[in-house]
């Protein structure tokens, strides 16, 4: 049985019973619920479980579980010449989802900005004929289920395909990574951040955290390089990791200006 953690979606290599405990959710960057650690199946999530879909724009389909299910992050497909990529991943994938998928042309491969979405990527690859996963390298160890469809990529960038870069910002995780989608945004770019860049409430602003549950900051030089890492691709709109987190319109100067009030406010905190 391949067990999935409740809290964080993670699924697990096989094993008789469950794992004692899940190292994602342990860490100090996720939590464990006051009822402690539950887990849960692929065949559970299907019963309970289905997989919703929503046309963002052109090109860009999200997908999302409902009723909501662990973190409740979204993931997004994008549609290229070059064929189909999934960005960040769901712990449900079903009969319906693979079906709706073949038919807008299947998937080339999978790309995951940070551990807390892999949630059930090799279940994923497998249902779609074994395609990559690709991860960078510095989260290797955050691996729950090893598979040989995992494919680790190092370095700053890696073209995922024309016109899609991966970029290593770290930050969040050592290996976190944004996608820059260059024909998105009708044409102006785009940036699917997950939530290594995390679009916040305010909708003009983004922010930066090593765990966001337990509200523990990063430092003014990490947060730096975060911006600088993605600085040199030009987007203006900018997809976070659930529905709602969406900065539609100067998205690089908001990423720019984010940076700027997070780091003042770290070196020289407001007395008010």
């Amino acid at each position: 049985m391949n067990y999935i953690c409740v809290t964080c979606g993670t699924q697990f290599a096989e094993s008789a019973a469950p794992p004692a405990a899940c190292p994602l959710c342990t860490d100090e960057r996720q939590y464990l619920p006051p009822g402690g650690q539950r887990w849960t199946t692929l065949e559970q999530l299907r019963a309970e479980h289905r997989n919703a879909f929503q046309r963002l724009e052109p090109n860009l389909l999200g997908l999302g579980t409902v009723p909501q299910f662990a973190i409740g992050q979204r993931a997004l497909l994008i549609q290229t010449p070059a064929g189909n990529y999934l960005w960040d991943c769901l712990s449900l994938v079903d009969e319906a989802t693979v079906d709706l998928l073949n038919g807008l042309g299947g998937l080339r491969a999978i790309a995951i900005s940070h551990p807390h979405f892999y949630s059930s990527m090799v279940a994923w690859s497998h249902a779609f004929g074994r395609i990559p996963v690709y991860l960078h390298a510095a989260d290797r160890g955050n691996i729950q289920r090893p598979d040989p469809v995992l494919h680790f990529w190092d370095g700053p960038t890696h073209a995922l395909a024309p016109g899609l870069t991966l970029v290593h910002c770290g930050g969040h995780f050592a290996g976190s990574t944004a996608l820059h989608w260059a024909a998105g945004a009708e044409g102006r770019g785009a940036l699917l951040s997950g939530d290594t860049i995390t679009v916040v409430p305010d909708r003009r602003y983004v922010s930066f955290m090593r765990s966001y549950p337990n509200l523990i900051p990063l430092d003014a030089g990490t947060v730096e390089r975060v911006v600088a890492a993605v600085a040199p691709y030009p987007f203006d709109r900018i997809y976070g990791g659930w529905w709602d987190r969406v900065l539609d319109g100067g998205a690089q100067a908001a990423v720019q200006a984010s940076a700027a009030r997070y780091v003042a406010a770290l070196r020289h905190p407001p007395r008010d």
